[in-house]
């Protein structure tokens, strides 16, 4: 099945990641899924070739980088419906000295006005983790608050901690009691064990161990903060994250209420953005719906898209690990517009 989206796969392969693996839904069926590469290509910055190469599987896990911010999203809504947040409410109420201005639908929706990233383990490098993120919430406000849209990782730092405070429980144990096990995402969380199904991710010298990094988060504040943020550190497969897209597809059940998902899609008004910003969502991002205009999701800086479009009845995943061995490679925006395009492919054939 998918033999199309393996040769989109295929054609991305070795030359924008080293390991893809795509699922298409349609009306909640898998029309197709492809997996191609390998776990771990490279050893080093400069491309030698890794003394073990397993190739990728279906079930292969692969750091979601920024898509974290949606399972930290998920736990304040589910937290706002029982009244513990006020999605209005000044973060004052839980981090006492904080900015008032600031609210959690403005963390959300990045118009809070605090910087895009802090590298925390730069500033505090001799500091345990719950040092550095004392000091992460406790960042100043540096741009307009209430607008323009500023994507900011330490805006969903913020966002956790306040879930942690609200919640009484660290994030992790947060997304696991009120998203995964909820959802039987047996393969998705924090701070992963199954190193042999995980894809690798940047050649990063100044980490403990040889090679590139392998089973702990990318991100550098993540993993300054013990590899659970609220911004990144979610690792998953792709049935776990399209199971995922699709609760939130089909109203959020058991997760969150149908007119909680329905907030969450609307759009909240964010200027600035080349796309319409919901709550922890974006709608129309073009840098990953392709064709599927109007379609909701997020990506991660490692190389991963979920898009979910319910008009077209669609739920689309892409997982890669584009940062394998270095940054910056090319194609990844290209491949991921070819994958949503054939599930509009997939989705006018079924219809």
């Amino acid at each position: 099945m998918g033999d199309r989206l393996g040769a989109i796969l295929e054609d991305g392969v070795p030359r924008v990641c080293s390991a893809a693996v795509a699922l298409i839904a349609v009306d909640g069926r898998v029309a197709a899924e492809a997996a191609t590469g390998e776990l771990v290509r490279y050893a080093d910055a400069e491309g030698k070739p890794a003394d073990e190469r397993p190739p990728v599987r279906p079930d292969s896990i692969f750091d979601l980088a920024s898509i974290s911010k949606l399972f930290t999203t998920a736990v304040l809504l589910s937290l706002a419906e029982e009244g513990r947040i006020g999605l209005d409410e000044p973060v004052t109420s839980w981090l006492p000295g904080g900015d008032a201005r600031i609210t959690p639908r403005r963390l959300l929706t990045h118009t809070a006005g605090l910087p895009p990233t802090r590298r925390i383990d730069r500033e505090l490098p001799g500091a345990d983790a719950s040092e550095r993120m004392e000091a992460m919430v406790r960042t100043p406000v540096a741009h307009p608050v209430g607008g323009p849209y500023l994507y900011s990782d330490v805006g969903l730092v913020m966002a956790g901690r306040i879930a942690e405070l609200a919640g009484g429980e660290p994030l992790d144990a947060l997304v696991r009691a009120r998203v995964t096990a909820a959802l039987g995402l047996a393969d998705t969380g924090y701070r992963p064990r199954a190193l042999a199904r995980i894809a690798a991710t940047e050649w990063k010298p100044e980490r403990p161990g040889p090679g590139c990094v392998l089973g702990e988060v990318h991100d550098e504040t993540a993993y300054a903060l013990g590899g659970v943020a609220g911004h990144a550190g979610v690792f998953a497969t792709a049935a776990d994250l399209l199971a995922f897209g699709e609760a939130l597809r089909l109203g959020g059940g058991p997760v969150l209420r149908p007119e909680t998902v329905a907030e969450l899609r609307r759009d909240q008004g964010a200027e600035g953005a080349p796309f319409r910003h919901g709550l922890g969502v974006r709608i129309g991002d073009p840098a990953i719906v392709g064709p599927l205009d109007g379609a909701f999701g997020h990506s991660g800086f490692t190389g991963t898209s979920l898009v979910v479009d319910p008009a077209r009845r669609l739920t689309v995943v892409l997982l890669t690990n584009a940062v394998h061995p270095v940054r910056g490679r090319d194609g990844i925006r290209e491949l991921r517009h070819a994958v949503a395009a054939e599930a509009l492919r997939l989705r006018d054939l079924a219809s």
